[in-house]
């Protein structure tokens, strides 16, 4: 009898922790959300401008990382996602100069993105580089390319763009809404509602024991760099709509803010089962929501380094939170 009170003791906790740890980046989001407008408020700033920055930084950023879900639903990262949609976003626009074609444009921009992404599976799934080194290589290539294109023909600071005209009519909420659902849903359709998704959390927990069964890797791993490829090219498209113009640091900090906006939106860094759709969308906006109110409160010149350090350590904070999570005694259920 006592051992079956503690049994239900622990399945009890652990079902408390399930659901702490699954409402909390929704509490986060809303919270973040409050704080960010009483700050614009009490600093006399307008808040619909405020907004439409949060919201436009907050879209690109959570539908590349969406995309990011699913490498990172292996166990595995792409550090280079970041490049790859500033190398995007700069063919896209030389080839709109060199044509004047806007569906020529869009179509350079998806496949530059989807190219980009299965070159790393190539590399990290067939020929079994590790990752790590193939993503960090890429962003050093791409970034170079991208910025010798940016500097030749519009130089450094400058830039190069297209005319505003073009993408105004695209520059809605809506449309940008509209998008944002769209991807999230064929995201989420694969990701839940497919043996793609199932197949892929298998090999992100156990890749030893689904080999066992059967599962190929290789392939499972070109699926979710194929999905990562769309995300980069619509992260591109949105970036380019926002701002018609690219210059060499353009989604320089993409790579990184995608790993931090997975973690805040409550998913582990190791994938696996316990890898969610929805935390690209929650902790994207999480956090550039968390990155503007800290820029808010600290204004000064140091005001970029002391972000970096605060967002550093909610991000060990929220690492270690989820963490606790996983130190269960019982196994998942």
């Amino acid at each position: 009898m006592g051992t079956n009170k503690k049994t239900k003791a622990g399945v009890k906790k652990y079902k408390t922790q399930q659901m702490i740890i699954t409402v909390l980046p929704f509490v986060a989001l809303v919270g973040l959300f409050f704080l960010f407008c009483g700050v614009v408020q009490s600093k006399g700033y307008r808040l619909d401008m405020y907004l439409k920055i949060i919201f436009n930084e907050g879209v690109v950023l959570a539908i590349v990382a969406t995309g990011a879900i699913f490498i990172y639903t292996l166990g595995t990262f792409d550090i280079s996602l970041g490049a790859a949609t500033l190398f995007a976003a700069t063919l896209g626009v030389t080839v709109y100069n060199s044509t004047e074609s806007f569906g020529l444009m869009v179509l350079t921009i998806f496949g530059c993105g989807v190219v980009c992404a299965l070159f790393n599976s190539v590399l990290a799934s067939v020929f079994h580089i590790p990752a790590f080194v193939t993503t960090v290589a890429m962003m050093s290539v791409l970034s170079a390319v991208a910025g010798q294109i940016i500097t030749t023909k519009g130089g450094a600071l400058g830039g190069i763009s297209i005319p505003s005209e073009i993408v105004k009519p695209y520059d809605t909420p809506v449309f940008k809404i509209v998008i944002l659902v769209i991807f999230f849903a064929i995201s989420f359709f694969v990701f839940q509602l497919t043996k793609v998704g199932r197949r892929q959390k298998f090999i992100g927990g156990n890749p030893v024991c689904a080999k066992l069964t059967g599962i190929r890797y290789n392939k499972y791993a070109i699926i979710a760099f194929a999905m990562a490829g769309l995300g980069v090219g619509l992260g591109a498209l949105l970036t380019l709509i926002y701002t018609p113009s690219v210059t060499t640091t353009t989604a320089s900090s993409i790579g990184m803010n995608i790993f931090i906006a997975i973690v805040f939106g409550g998913m582990p860094i190791s994938g696996g089962a316990r890898s969610k759709i929805y935390a690209a969308l929650v902790g994207g906006f999480s956090y550039m929501l968390l990155n503007d109110v800290l820029e808010l409160l600290i204004d000064n010149s140091a005001a970029y380094g002391l972000t970096q350090v605060i967002s550093a350590v909610f991000f060990l904070l929220v690492v270690y939170i989820t963490g606790m999570n996983y130190r269960s005694t019982l196994l998942p259920r």
